[in-house]
């Protein structure tokens, strides 16, 4: 069974920085995403990788967020955090033959539970 666990989640002050972990149980999945959602808002993907590295971001976070692999792992790197990068942020996971990314929730069909992130003064 796949299970996925994220952590590194906090309080940080803007300009800050945070680094999310994602620890993937199973077999390394095809592809991997972050997604976040804040309250009262739609569940948005944020940043997504293949398997062979391709990634792709959310255009609210180009520049300041870098997702990367280590194996079946995924990490996201958050710098230059604002107030509105707070939310529940999520690691998802797919398996497919190929490993194309996506930033559609609905392509996803394993979830972690989340960590907050609140971005503060």
């Amino acid at each position: 069974e796949v299970q996925l666990v994220e952590s590194g989640g906090g309080l940080v002050q803007p300009g800050g920085s945070l680094r999310l972990s994602c620890t993937v149980s199973g077999y390394s999945p095809s592809s991997l995403a972050w997604f976040r959602q804040a309250p009262g808002k739609e569940r948005e993907g944020v940043a997504t990788i293949g398997r062979y590295g391709t990634t792709s971001y959310a255009d609210s976070v180009k520049g300041r967020f870098t997702i990367s692999r280590d194996y079946a792992d995924g990490i996201l790197q958050m710098n230059s955090l604002k107030p509105e990068d707070t939310a529940m942020y999520y690691c998802a996971a797919r398996y497919l033959r190929d490993g194309s990314t996506s930033l559609a929730a609905a392509d996803f069909p394993y979830w972690g539970q989340g960590t907050q992130v609140t971005v503060s003064s």
